[in-house]
């Protein structure tokens, strides 16, 4: 296919696939609007050189599928990312123990200062941002053993606090 013949029609379709990429892209994804069309016009590119257009509809008809398709790509690919976010800000905040919401970070060391020294080493490196697995190569201490602590050093802070820091 020559570039002259896909530029024709690209001008004569334009406003057929952008009106599919509004209709079917979730408006919260409308950042991705160009690249939608972008990616529509490539795929469309490519069938077209293979032959793969077969002519039973009109071309502005099988470019509006073929956006919406896209679109609908798109935003099960984004709803996929944000739930994956969502996903590590829940584990991220159950592994802090949901402290660091409601405390600085200061008060919270100044809490872990009353706790056992095997507690609040690992309270800190989590709260420092570290994973289970660093903490444990850094403690010389097994997973598990991370997690119990952290587990058992955010109990006691919570009985810490529900008798009341003087």
């Amino acid at each position: 296919m020559e570039s002259n013949e896909f530029a024709k029609i690209v001008n004569s379709t334009k406003r057929v696939v952008l009106s599919a990429v509004q209709k079917n892209l979730a408006e919260r994804f409308s950042y991705a609007i160009d690249d939608v069309v972008q990616e529509t016009y490539i795929r469309a590119f490519r069938a077209l050189e293979k032959g793969k257009f077969r002519g039973e509809s009109e071309i502005s008809t099988w470019l509006y599928t073929i956006a919406r398709n896209e679109a609908l790509r798109v935003n099960a690919r984004q709803e996929k990312e944000e739930k994956k976010l969502e996903k590590l800000k829940k584990d991220s905040l159950e592994n802090s123990g949901g402290f660091t919401s409601f405390f600085s970070i200061d008060s919270m060391m100044e809490l872990m200062k009353r706790l056992p020294e095997h507690y609040s080493s690992v309270l800190q490196k989590q709260l420092s941002g570290k994973t289970e697995k660093e903490i444990s190569g850094e403690l010389g201490i097994s997973p598990g053993t991370v997690k119990s602590r952290a587990s058992r050093g955010r109990s006691l802070i919570k009985k810490l606090l529900s008798k009341g820091v003087d």
